[in-house]
């Protein structure tokens, strides 16, 4: 990962690639962002029109490279879109920083050092930055021929090393945003990682030699049920999605604790490492990219790990329900009854429909644990992308202040996200002749059908959220900002926010 320090350097004097500048878009005309004086001032005060000349008007996400000024050490000036200027006395919003820093550590994939003299105003907008470029540099080369030394060869490694000038290196505020920032976007990318695994390396057994070597690396506990005991346990919802597929499901929990904590947390991902569609097998076009349909579950493992390592006075559980959804003679067929974890009886009318089923038998296995709330990260459903969009994710609850305190965390690390509703109404469509439940109900609303599907399998009294992130969860576009082509590890800053408020004892 691209290393991440702290400079009082001045900007003229410092040895790197690239001086990285802001600028925001003005009434009229670009306007340069506090953080790079020095650079204007050796343009005699004249930078914004030679960006305007050049055709640079501050929009966010535009780059504008120019040679550096006569007697600086680096021998370019990347200049960086921030979007509006803000209102005067007001600075840029952590979003916008985190984009702007993420937009230019893509630019400069290739370079050994950039520095990065964008607006800083406190220490919260240094973490900002540096998580933006740590985000913003990450690639993926796992299947590339010879890995990183093919990347290397073609000049587009990731950028190695980023300072970020005006920073305080000694001032305790400033160290901690960084140690966040670095702890955050290194979980987030493994998440991505993850994400990006063909499905032929990562089925359910290998996730969870993965989180069982990382629990053992942050002093985590971690206990892995596979077909055996889940056999002996009772879920069936589990069970029945993996039963078509010659990798056996598995269901991890990760248990992070802290001495100090009166809080407790459960995280509930779904991990289906590829989803065929079973027996209700995906048409063409709809399966290629279905390695991601364990996003959820790289999600919950990933801000575990996050939790652990920045030390959360709060407990937090995570939970990883993982199979492979694939057709065969052994796999649940449209019309079978599966008898979850609950004891509850569900038919399953559409075996596409598989994630509901694995999410139950986790969240249920989550409450009887009594944690203070639960949340559960999933891609569910293509109807939520339909009402939502590729990159807004979906927040159900079964309590009004608890799903609009997760979406106002989501909102504080800049994860698009939208409050959605579980109306009563939809329920009666998963009523069963047969069952206690059937995992299908009425088309029209699916998203918010599989909420309250979900909503069956949470213990009585425990606030409980739910984020469907089928849109934001694998990019199929260019990249933008600090998200990638791929995966992007979307809901994992989400949780850890989550988990933070909880430690402070403000999610209200």
């Amino acid at each position: 990962m691209t290393a991440l320090t702290l400079s009082t350097a001045a900007a003229p004097g410092l040895r790197a690639d690239a001086i990285v500048i802001g600028v925001a878009k003005g009434a009229k005309g670009p306007v340069v962002a506090p953080g790079a004086e020095a650079v204007d001032k050796a343009y005699d005060g004249r930078l914004a029109g030679v960006l305007e000349t050049l055709g640079a008007s501050g929009a966010e996400g535009e780059v504008t490279k120019l040679p550096a000024p006569s007697g600086f050490k680096a021998p370019v000036v990347v200049a960086v879109g921030l979007g509006a200027e803000p209102e005067k006395d007001a600075g840029f919003d952590a979003e916008a920083l985190r984009r702007a820093a993420g937009t230019a550590a893509r630019a400069l994939a290739g370079s050994k050092k950039a520095a990065f003299a964008l607006p800083l105003a406190e220490a919260a907008d240094a973490g900002a930055v540096g998580e933006g470029v740590l985000l913003g540099a990450y690639s993926f080369d796992a299947y590339k021929e010879n890995g990183k030394d093919a990347k290397a060869r073609s000049g587009k490694a990731p950028l190695a090393e980023a300072a970020l000038l005006g920073g305080k290196p000694r001032d305790k505020a400033y160290k901690a945003a960084i140690e966040r920032a670095s702890a955050v976007a290194e979980e987030l990318n493994r998440a991505r990682d993850l994400v990006n695994t063909p499905p032929n390396d990562l089925n359910p057994e290998a996730f969870a030699a993965v989180a069982q070597a990382a629990a053992k690396e942050h002093g985590i506990k971690v206990q892995v049920l596979d077909e055996k005991a889940l056999v002996k346990g009772g879920y069936g919802g589990i069970l029945g999605v993996g039963s078509g597929s010659a990798s056996g499901p598995r269901l991890v929990k990760l248990s992070y604790t802290s001495s100090k904590a009166t809080k407790s947390l459960a995280f509930v991902g779904k991990g289906i490492t590829y989803d065929s569609g079973g027996i209700s097998l995906k048409p063409a076009g709809h399966n290629e990219t279905m390695k991601c349909d364990m996003a959820g579950a790289a999600a919950v493992f990933a801000a575990v790990v996050a939790a652990a390592r920045l030390g959360l006075e709060v407990n937090v559980t995570g939970w990883l329900a993982l199979a492979e959804n694939m057709p065969s003679g052994s796999a649940t067929r449209p019309g079978d009854v599966l008898r979850m974890y609950s004891g509850k009886t569900v038919e399953v009318l559409n075996t596409d429909a598989e994630g509901r089923l694995v999410l139950a038998d986790a969240l249920w296995a989550a409450s009887q644990e009594k944690p203070d709330a639960i949340i559960d990260v999933a891609t569910l459903t293509g109807a939520m992308m339909v009402a939502l969009g590729s990159r807004t994710y979906g927040v159900m609850a079964n309590d009004d202040a608890f799903r609009t305190a997760v979406h106002e965390a989501a909102e504080e690390v800049g994860e698009p996200a939208w409050p959605m509703p579980l109306p009563e109404h939809l329920r009666k469509g998963m009523d069963s002749a047969t069952a206690d439940i059937a995992n299908m109900g009425e088309r029209m609303g699916g998203g918010l059908v599989a909420g309250l599907f979900l909503r069956e399998f949470v213990g009585e009294g425990i606030a409980w959220a739910h984020l469907d992130i089928a849109g934001p969860a694998f990019n199929e576009g260019g990249p933008f900002g600090y998200t990638p082509k791929g995966g992007t590890g979307t809901a994992v800053r989400t949780l850890v926010r989550v988990a933070e408020r909880v430690a402070l004892g403000d999610l209200g």
